[in-house]
């Protein structure tokens, strides 16, 4: 099984510092499974460039790109549904 380093940019992690502590507790596990499978049930590919994936948790989306030949998964963004688009 190939097991993919997860990285979360600076941004990302002050954004999930910010959240409840029972908002982390449902996004670390999902973070922590990218390793094993980067593309799990429900994930959607973004459209407009940049390979993005994005990851529901709640109202809470996820965004994040994939490296498959660095086997790596970085997260770039975990905001409220109706802020993470914006750019």
């Amino acid at each position: 099984m190939v097991s993919y380093d997860v990285e979360l940019t600076s941004s990302a992690e002050r954004e999930l510092k910010k959240l409840s502590a029972q908002l982390i507790a449902r996004i670390v596990p999902r973070l922590e499974n990218f390793a094993s499978n980067p593309r799990p049930s429900g994930c959607k590919k973004l459209r407009g460039g940049d390979d993005e994936w994005r990851v529901r948790v709640g109202d809470y989306r996820m965004v994040y790109t994939i490296d498959d030949a660095k086997l790596l998964v970085e997260v770039t963004r975990i905001r409220h549904r109706r802020e993470v688009y914006e750019r």
